[in-house]
């Protein structure tokens, strides 16, 4: 007998829109790379400040994180934008840290002789971002009935502990988060079903293992899991890519 609506699980989907978006990678030496899908561990880190956790509870963000049955979907095209930043350091510099304790430099014949005496040199970043991006979020929290529900995490979102970025403190979100609610099979179905974007072409989308298969995907392993605890990320869980054209569609 097939399942009607009230029977599949509820999902909450979220509109993640922004005029720059970054969905972080693995971080190599000054450069700050970006993946085209959020990461579990930014929806994660999102979702706890929403919910108003502290930096120190890692055991409520690895319990969140373990929870999170979430995939999104492309909702625009790919447009990606690099930021060349610069910081001028001085030898005798020193900054705070997340462990509440100062850290200096070491001195170093990188550092060039200004001419007021202090030696200093010029720090180079590059930080990758997405511009103009429109991505849906389709998410559950399993087991559903532990705190928080996905109805905490709802009005959470919608009435923040403290402000919400998508990504890197800078991405402000351009409109509200909260895009509604799919009852669907499984993730992919909430993706698939879920309104769609006007004009709408060949749509990409990432979902979790296990939660629906679609002809042409591939299965992909992905470290995108963060231990909160060490705050290092490792692992891999695997997940599946694939596109598909709405109904009406060209493709």
């Amino acid at each position: 007998m097939s399942k009607g609506l009230a029977d599949m699980p509820r999902h909450l989907l979220l509109r993640l829109e922004a005029p720059l978006i970054a969905f972080g990678g693995e971080t190599i030496d000054n450069y700050g790379v970006i993946r085209d899908f959020p990461a579990l561990s930014m929806l994660t880190g999102m979702f706890a400040n929403a919910l108003g956790y502290r930096r120190e509870d890692s055991e409520l963000h690895d319990r969140l994180q373990a929870r999170l049955v979430a995939g999104a979907r492309l909702d625009s095209e790919v447009q990606r934008m690099r930021d060349y930043q610069t910081a001028q350091l001085f030898e005798s510099d020193q900054g705070w840290t997340t462990s509440g304790e100062p850290e200096g430099r070491a001195k170093s014949p990188s550092y060039t002789t200004q001419p007021d005496g202090r030696r200093s040199l010029t720090w180079q970043r590059y930080r990758d971002y997405h511009a103009s991006l429109n991505v849906l979020v389709a998410l559950r929290l399993e087991p559903a009935d532990e705190s928080p529900s996905l109805d905490d995490l709802a009005q959470a979102i919608d009435h923040p502990a403290r402000p919400l970025f998508i990504g890197r403190k800078n991405c402000l979100p351009s409109r509200r988060l909260i895009a509604g609610w799919q009852h669907a099979e499984n993730v992919l179905d909430a993706l698939r079903t879920a309104q769609l974007p006007e004009g709408a072409g060949r749509l990409r989308m990432q979902w979790p293992e296990g939660e629906g298969v679609l002809a042409g995907d591939r299965l992909l392993d992905l470290c995108d899991e963060r231990n909160w605890s060490s705050g290092v990320h490792g692992g891999w869980r695997p997940v599946r890519e694939g596109s598909f054209y709405p109904a009406g569609a060209s493709a």
